[in-house]
């Protein structure tokens, strides 16, 4: 059985930019869809719970980063 590879902290930290930017953009593209929903003329409640749902994506991610600089400090 071969021996894993460890990563160093500089991989490690280069990794998580990259999943976490999926995040980055998952909160913004679904803020942008509630603005535009505004624009097209849906609801008001409607578009605001697209805005409110991506900046829950946006919290979540916040979190995750703080969470995981804890554990890395």
């Amino acid at each position: 059985m071969k021996a894993k590879k460890r990563l160093s902290h500089q991989e490690e930290f280069e990794i998580m930019k990259l999943v976490l930017d999926k995040f980055l953009w998952l909160g913004f593209g679904i803020m942008a869809w509630g603005l535009f929903s505004l624009f097209q003329g849906a609801t008001i409640m409607q578009g605001f719970m697209w805005i409110v749902v991506g900046a829950i994506v946006l919290i979540l991610f916040m979190i995750i980063i703080v969470r995981e600089f804890e554990i890395i400090s």
